[in-house]
């Protein structure tokens, strides 16, 4: 959670919420995407405290009896969390080519990072709690140093910077364009969700699981937001985010700050932004291997290798996805894919945990109404193109699940 969304996606949001309104802005785009966040992690920990199974909403779909609906959300998944894997891959590569003015060495260093973490998944290894902890430190560490030291020995740059009109104030539909994008900055609360059948006590530990860490991940969004707009302004801001570099070292040099800030932000960058490549491919191929089980997917993605620690195949599928997203080379592109496709996706989710009875739950059902209803509704503000790019995602999932329906001699469901 503490990745792409705040080295990157924060500037693409404050370039469409904080011209004409400051910081006050980008804050309130926070503030929703954060909410909506609050309500669709609760609605998946129910969902995984009664089927504590892996995943996610694709098998929570299978479970309440949409088959549909669930190949449908698994293609919704691997299209979201690529296109958020590549963006992180692009945005660790433009800290380290910032920190060694290399620029164009972004896209090839992207891909270079794509490929370490393929490495790396196919070994099997999976980060220990201690591992992801000290990532956590880590980055926690840098972007609080960042903000001390604009706080202390920052200036405000001149304004605009970088060659820009000055901005007319934001519309409604602009201000709400910028929470759907940083909505995909909380949605690692997902991975709380998962740990249903790995945790004492569920229904009560990942809901408390799920608002601690929302909780903190908005406080320190909105002290970097705030930081940056305040530096440089939203405007600039956003036109930082989008270069390819590291938009945060580049508000530090704007702001006049020492040259150990910007090192500090390029260490917790590399930190934060290839635990989420790593993370995201692990997560990504788990759901290919089971898409692979149930035949929405060629059987060869559900083989693990010989020794039985990874599935090789789903691995190799997922990194070539991520790398064909990362040679597009648009970061806004990419998030805005991510974040229309995981809204739909958490959609989903929020409608599956409508099904489940009242003897089960343990979140009131009108979170699960909230968290739809907003899903549905913030993804009508992104950019129509990648709207209409998921519902062809939808379209083409639900012919691959008939087809393969009707191979097996089945009805199509629902």
């Amino acid at each position: 959670m503490l990745g792409s969304g705040v080295f990157v996606a924060l500037g693409l949001a404050a370039g469409l919420a904080s011209p004409g309104h400051g910081a006050l802005g980008v804050l309130g785009a926070v503030g929703i995407a954060g909410c909506l966040a609050l309500c669709n992690g609760l609605s998946a920990a129910q969902l995984a405290g009664v089927y504590p199974v892996s995943g996610g909403t694709y098998e929570y779909a299978h479970q309440v009896g949409w088959p549909a609906a669930g190949a449908a959300a698994g293609t919704l998944f691997l299209v979201a969390k690529s296109a958020s894997a590549a963006t992180a891959a692009l945005g660790l590569s433009g800290y380290v080519v910032e920190t060694f003015d290399t620029p164009q060495l972004v896209m090839p260093g992207a891909l270079a990072i794509v490929i370490m973490a393929l490495v790396v998944t196919l070994e099997g290894v999976r980060r220990s709690n201690r591992v992801n902890a000290a990532l956590v430190a880590i980055t926690l560490t840098g972007l609080m140093a960042w903000v001390l030291a604009w706080l202390t020995l920052g200036t405000v740059a001149p304004q605009p910077t970088y060659g820009l009109a000055p901005p007319a104030p934001p519309t409604a539909r602009q201000g709400l364009e910028a929470a759907a994008l940083l909505f995909v900055a909380f949605t690692g609360y997902g991975r709380i969700a998962t740990l249903g059948e790995e945790v004492h006590a569920p229904r009560r530990t990942l809901p408390r699981a799920v608002v601690l860490t929302v909780g903190l991940c908005m406080a320190v969004y909105a002290a970097v937001a705030v930081t940056a707009v305040h530096a440089v302004g939203g405007q600039n801001f956003a036109a930082l985010s989008q270069t390819g570099h590291g938009p945060l070292q580049a508000v530090a040099a704007a702001a006049g700050l020492p040259g150990w800030v910007s090192h500090g932000l390029a260490v917790a960058a590399v930190a934060a932004l290839f635990g989420v490549v790593l993370n995201l491919l692990l997560g990504l191929s788990r759901v290919v291997l089971a898409m692979g089980r149930r035949g929405h997917l060629p059987r060869r993605f559900a083989a693990i290798d010989a020794q039985g620690s990874s599935p090789a195949a789903a691995v190799m599928l997922c990194a070539l996805i991520v790398a064909g997203l990362v040679a597009w080379g648009s970061i806004r592109g990419a998030w805005s894919l991510s974040a229309v496709t995981v809204l739909l996706y958490y959609g989903l989710t929020n409608a599956a945990a409508l099904q489940i009875a009242a003897s089960q739950r343990f979140v009131p059902r009108g979170v699960s109404w909230l968290g739809l209803v907003g899903c549905l509704g913030l993804a009508a503000f992104v950019q129509w193109r990648y709207a209409a790019a998921a519902c062809v995602v939808i379209v083409l999932a639900l012919m691959a699940h008939r087809a393969t329906a009707r191979a097996r001699g089945q009805r199509p469901a629902v």
